[in-house]
């Protein structure tokens, strides 16, 4: 609906407003500087004769200019060159695991991706018990690829909470 009425106003009156565009003055040129002014006036006055070569049309060279034709096509984009090349294979999923009241929502999640409750159990998991979670079984158990892995648990950690006892703490008597 809204494109008919912007066809509609964008089409108003258009033949009118062409022609009004076209009786306009054609713009003069740019004024130029004092300086090549001065000299261009000399010029002038020594060779009055490139006043009316410069107006003067030549026929031969208009008679070159009517035979060139331009056949001209559209490049085809990037885009759609791109979108031609990667046909994507259907994806993978695979059910998300553990039991977590957050994940109800989440039905199936494409094979080498994690949620991020997956990513904070596997990283905890390790952290707890690195002999039995390797970055090979983590690999293995998420369906990743191994570099990933071994990135995740190299450059993520998970939060940490130290709890101090009252003891341990210096306290600051009040003066």
């Amino acid at each position: 609906m809204g494109g008919l009425v912007i066809r509609g106003i964008r089409n108003f009156n258009v033949e009118n407003r062409a022609e009004r565009e076209i009786s306009k003055m054609k713009p003069s040129p740019a004024p130029r500087h004092p300086s090549t002014n001065s000299l261009l006036q000399k010029q002038m006055g020594v060779n009055p004769e490139i006043k009316g070569e410069i107006a003067r049309k030549d026929d031969k060279l208009l008679s070159f200019l009517k035979d060139v034709y331009v056949d001209s096509k559209d490049p085809v984009s990037s885009v759609q060159v791109k979108a031609a090349e990667t046909h994507q294979e259907p994806e993978e999923f695979r059910l998300p695991k553990g039991q977590h009241f957050d994940m109800i929502n989440i039905k199936s999640i494409p094979k080498g991706k994690i949620s991020i409750v997956e990513a904070l159990t596997l990283l905890n998991n390790h952290k707890l018990y690195p002999e039995t979670w390797t970055a090979e079984k983590i690999a293995q158990e998420y369906l990743l690829e191994q570099k990933d892995v071994n990135s995740l648990l190299k450059y993520f950690v998970t939060f940490e909470v130290k709890v101090f006892s009252p003891e341990d703490k210096k306290v600051i008597q009040p003066k």
